[in-house]
């Protein structure tokens, strides 16, 4: 496939029966990379579009990126017209994503086996809570639930003596990239040989695999070194410190970093300590030395620790709030929401120019009609567009 101004994944459609916010991210990534990104939304709506306050009805400041670049077409699939029409529609697609459980996707009549009737080469990708030969397949699964299954709880309670959920949708959004990625692998494959194929990403999976990077550490040789948990990231002192006027974070990394902060702290004693000669020494001790930093810290500003890390190359950053964050980014106008703050694609690519949001969140069925019209040969494909939305009927209603 060849770049374009429209994105590397020009020419590539994607079919997106996903809600809240794990598959709508997967193909949020899709869109933003150029394929044509069209959503398949319930009568009912998704609870993407109302999770937070937002400038226009059906518009949260969620959707207003989760839900960009992409067309929406409103349809029953539990109305034969709805569910023709969706087959209408995903035989003229490269991918179709969906996080509807198992149960449903065969009471709808909609597994792969029926969308690959009608598009032999599809890329299908099912993503859920549990594997779907597992006893739990058709549990229901939410971010909280998958955290819980796959230790991140325990991890907290190694830290903190608590056990806790990670304050952000950890568990949706890690299998958001993975089903990007994992797409992008099969499109690959298809390009090579022709051949389409079912895919899955089973959350839990996924987040174990993603726990236990490193906590499966001294636990996985056999017989095992020691428990499951990397004890630098589990340890209770790593975390943002106190300057004299607010926050920083540093960390001190190598044995020159430590003898940085600890000889501009007046603790010549620490710049000669044994526990920062080699690296195991420094995970060993990470505890106290975590410590004796914080301690230093507390004796300048923020800025003039930011400004001497910078001089002697030790890893530093300010600890900015998330409102800090939000309104360091830049601004877009949407056609009826007006201006809102645009999350950037965050992969710099050098042959694909253009903006982030070619096509600005669309309204509950707002492109149904003319999906229809052009999977049927009716109209050719509409470039994407800052215009104003048109209301389409939903099928089926």
């Amino acid at each position: 496939m060849t770049a374009s101004p429209r994105g590397l994944l020009d020419g590539v459609r994607v079919v997106d029966l996903t809600s809240i916010v794990m598959g709508p991210l997967a193909t949020q990534i899709l869109g933003d990379l150029g394929a044509d990104v069209i959503t398949v939304e319930d009568p009912r709506g998704t609870l993407s579009r109302v999770m937070t306050a937002g400038p226009h009805p059906g518009l949260s400041g969620v959707a207003l990126n989760l839900l960009r670049n992409k067309r929406n077409a409103v349809l029953d699939l539990k109305t034969e017209t709805g569910r023709d029409m969706f087959l209408d529609v995903a035989a003229t697609a490269d991918v179709v994503v969906t996080n509807l459980r198992p149960g449903t996707l065969t009471r709808l009549r909609l597994t792969y086996a029926d969308v690959a009737a009608v598009r032999p080469d599809i890329v299908y990708c099912q993503a859920q809570g549990y594997p779907s030969d597992s006893e739990a397949a058709d549990a229901p699964a939410y971010d909280d639930v998958i955290q819980a299954a796959t230790g991140l709880p325990d991890a907290f309670r190694r830290f903190g003596g608590e056990p806790l959920f990670a304050p952000t949708l950890m568990a949706d959004k890690v299998c958001g990239l993975t089903i990007a990625y994992a797409v992008l692998a099969a499109l690959f494959h298809r390009e090579r040989t022709g051949e389409g194929q079912r895919l899955e990403v089973p959350m839990v999976d996924v987040m174990t695999a993603f726990m236990l990077v490193e906590h499966a550490g001294a636990a996985t040789a056999r017989p095992p070194q020691g428990p499951a948990g990397y004890s630098r990231i589990l340890n209770p002192e790593r975390r943002p410190q106190r300057t004299s006027d607010g926050w920083i974070s540093v960390l001190p990394y190598t044995r020159q970093n430590f003898e940085a902060i600890f000889r501009a702290g007046g603790r010549d004693d620490l710049a000669a300590d044994e526990r920062i000669r080699t690296a195991q020494a420094r995970i060993d001790h990470a505890d106290d030395l975590y410590r004796h930093v914080a301690e230093i810290l507390t004796g300048r500003t923020t800025a003039e620790w930011l400004a001497f890390c910078e001089a002697s190359d030790v890893p530093t950053s300010a600890v900015p709030t998330l409102d800090q964050l939000v309104d360091d980014l830049d601004e877009d106008i949407h056609p009826v929401a007006g201006r809102y703050k645009v999350i950037p694609q965050p992969v710099r690519f050098s042959r694909m120019p253009g903006p982030a949001v070619r096509r600005p969140a669309a309204l509950s069925g707002q492109h149904t009609e003319e999906v229809m019209d052009e999977v049927r040969g009716r109209t050719s494909s509409p470039e994407p567009g800052n215009g104003p939305p048109r209301d389409g009927p939903a099928a089926g209603r």
